[in-house]
Formats: C-alpha cells, structure tokens, sequence
C-alpha cells in the first residue's frame, strides 16, 4: 500500500496508491503530476523503497545533469524515478530514448508540479509509453487515515433504493464543513497546523513560492503584483461561469492576458475548470466551464475569505470526485448542467452508460424547491439519469420527493 509518513509517524494511505501500482505494472512510464506540496514527493519514495534509483530536480546538481547529460539519470536497467520533472522538460526526451531501447514496465516513475501535457515548453508527451495520474490535496477521509475517497463507487454500484442504507451504514459522525474547508487538503496545514494563525503562515509562504519560483518554471511573468490580483479574483469567484472579459475589466488587465494566466493556474494544477454537460436534447444549454480550486484553505486565504461560504462546499464535494474520477482505472466525466434559463445541477457523474446528477446545499433542513432541479434533469434524461442526490449540511437521510434523496455531505464525502 502507498503511504505518506505524517509528523507523528501514522502512515495515511492515498487514494490513488493502488491505481499507480497497477499501472506501473503495465505501462514503461508512469506521470503523476499535482500542485506542490501534495505529497507526490512523498509518496514515489515509498513505492518499492531501494529498488528505484530517486532523482529530485529540485536538487541543483541533478537539474544541471539533466540539462548536460541525462542519459546518466536515465540510463541503466534499475528503474528510475524522477521528481519535479517540469523543471527540465527537454529529459523527456531522454526518457522517451531509453524506453524505446528497452521496453519494461514500470521502468520510469516521474512526478511534476505542473500537468505536462499542457506546458507549451513540453514538444514529449511521451504518447503511447505512459499513464497520467493527478495527485489532488487529501481528501477528508484520506486525513482520517481511511485511503479514500467519498462512497462514489458504492453509489453507482448500489440499485437506488438501497441508497439510504447504504448511507445509514457509513461509520462516520456529524462534522463542521467549514472546519473542513478552512484547512484544506494539502498535508502540512491538514494534518499538522491546529492553529489558524499557523495556517496562514504557511498558506502565505505556499503563494510565495508559487510566484517567485514555480510560476516562473512554467513562464516569466514580471507584473507578478497583477497576477496574484487575479488569483484573488478567481477565489472570490468560486462556482461561477468563467467570462474573461468581465474578470480583466475588474481587476484591470486585458482578456488576453487573463486568458493566458488562467492557463497558467491550470497547468500549475491550481485552478479546476469543470466542463458544462456536453450532451444536448431539447433544452439549450450553457457551454462555458465554471470556476473552481484545487483546494479550498487556500482559496480563502487567497480570496481573503472572513467565512467559508455555500461555493466553498461545492468545491469540497468537487475535489472528492475528482480525487475519485482520476484514481478510477474506468473512464468517468464530471460536469454541471446549466440552462439559458437558470436551471442548474452542481455536479453530473457519466460513469458506465448512466448519468448521476448532485446538487449541494449549504442549509441543514433541504426544502422541496432544492430538488427541483434535479427533477428537471431527471426528467430531461430519463432512465439514462439516476435519482438526485442532494447533500446537505444536516443530519437526516430521505426521499424528499420519489426520485431525490437528501444526504448528510458527511455520509458522503
């Protein structure tokens, strides 16, 4: 099993531990790319410990070794991990030498703080000889020590009306969302930061670092002043459909350039555009992606937040399906729907030929007009869509109408 060591000594498994080892099995190369400070450091150095050569390019003399001569960092037959390989992308071509020469599974491990198949500086994306997996911030219950996610899968695979007893049966109790959402996912703050205070300190010294040294990795920018204006602006917009346009005309910058440092935060595995539903039947829909982040305590220190508010519980639900989607060996898309009209699902799981739509809700006591959109869809789709799934931040677990279940979040996530 994969483990991260916490400061205390408890090992806490990841989500994604067993989808890597089973892609290692098969594939020449495996990628596994997240924001900094997620742990992929971390977790490489536990996989098989001894039996892989580990290079970090963090270490500047394996940096200028890449540059000079990496067929000594990729050469051999003992397999290799490299860590922070965005740094050098120019080795992937090395890798790329030395898996054509000697095909073997699981014979490169790479880790990068930026998603490689979007940084225009990488011409390798090594197609065909490797896997991509994304290493998110913990989820709630990766922080409890349980290696996992939500109960996603369990859902799916349950008939729907066994959904309550499912739910019922979760070992879990009532938990404050915002406390949740305050701490975010990333394991030094998580885990280790009891203190608000404490949590500032690193949350600032993160966003520092990220524009002194990790952005200028993936492209100079000098007004760095205007950069992190816009990050504000994107973490006070959490759950929103992106328009560029209105976003430069607030922060003063022109589309152009928010168009290319959205980018940016998306290559640097920062911000999370969530698709709009791609499949149309009678109802026009909305095509534009909506706004989210990779995690949401720095969200609210970037944004400056006072409260968490309903967005950032959105956005806690958000990171556990993603956490689950791209640790899933079986294809699955998430979405929202939206119509020109107003009519709106928070999430959409395609997985296996069916369609579940999940709406969110911070309110402890979820009304009947808080399922009428997932009505709608239900009645859009038909028996393609399974019942809603409505997650709230209360207690009790029921059929608010014949096809929409309201859920504890908690039960869930």
């Amino acid at each position: 099993m994969i483990i991260i060591h916490a400061m205390d000594t408890a090992t806490l498994p990841r989500v994604v531990g067993p989808s890597l080892s089973a892609r290692l099995r098969v594939m020449p190369a495996v990628i596994v790319t997240g924001a900094r400070q997620t742990g992929k450091s971390t977790l490489v150095q536990e996989l098989t410990p001894g039996q892989r050569r580990f290079f970090s390019l963090d270490d500047l003399d394996v940096l200028d070794t890449a540059r000079r001569d990496p067929e000594a960092l990729v050469g051999g037959d003992q397999p290799v991990t490299l860590d922070e390989v965005q740094r050098e992308p120019a080795l992937l071509r090395a890798v790329k030498r030395a898996i054509d020469r000697r095909r073997v599974p699981g014979q490169f491990l790479l880790t990068g703080s930026a998603n490689l198949l979007l940084m225009h500086r990488v011409s390798e994306s090594l197609a065909g000889r490797a896997s991509y997996l994304t290493l998110w911030p913990m989820t709630r219950r990766e922080q409890k020590g349980l290696g996992r996610c939500g109960i996603w899968e369990e859902l799916l695979s349950a008939e729907d009306e066994r959904w309550p007893s499912l739910l019922s049966a979760q070992p879990d109790e009532p938990e404050d969302w915002r406390a949740l959402a305050r701490r975010g996912g990333f394991p030094t703050p998580a885990l280790h930061l009891k203190k608000g205070h404490d949590r500032v300190i690193w949350f600032d010294g993160y966003v520092r670092t990220y524009l002194e040294r990790d952005l200028q990795d993936l492209s100079s920018i000098a007004a760095l002043p205007d950069f992190r204006r816009l990050m504000q602006a994107v973490c006070l917009r959490l759950g929103q459909l992106v328009n560029q346009t209105e976003l430069g005309r607030d922060i003063a910058l022109p589309q152009p350039t928010v168009h290319r440092w959205l980018n940016l935060l998306e290559t640097s595995n920062l911000l999370v555009r969530l698709p709009a539903f791609a499949v149309n039947r009678t109802k026009r829909l909305i095509k534009s992606p909506k706004l989210y982040w990779a995690d949401t305590g720095l969200a609210l220190h970037i944004g400056q937040n006072v409260e968490p508010e309903g967005a950032h519980l959105e956005n806690l639900a958000l990171h556990d399906l993603l956490v689950w989607r791209d640790a899933r060996l079986e294809q699955s898309e998430l979405s929202y729907w939206r119509t020109t009209i107003g009519e709106e699902v928070d999430f959409v799981i395609e997985a296996g030929g069916r369609l579940l739509p999940i709406e969110v809700k911070a309110t402890s006591v979820p009304r009947l007009r808080d399922a009428a959109n997932l009505r709608t869809f239900r009645a859009e789709y038909g028996k393609k869509a399974r019942p809603g799934l409505l997650l709230h931040t209360g207690t009790k677990i029921e059929w608010l109408t014949p096809d929409v279940l309201a859920a504890p979040w908690w039960r869930v996530l």
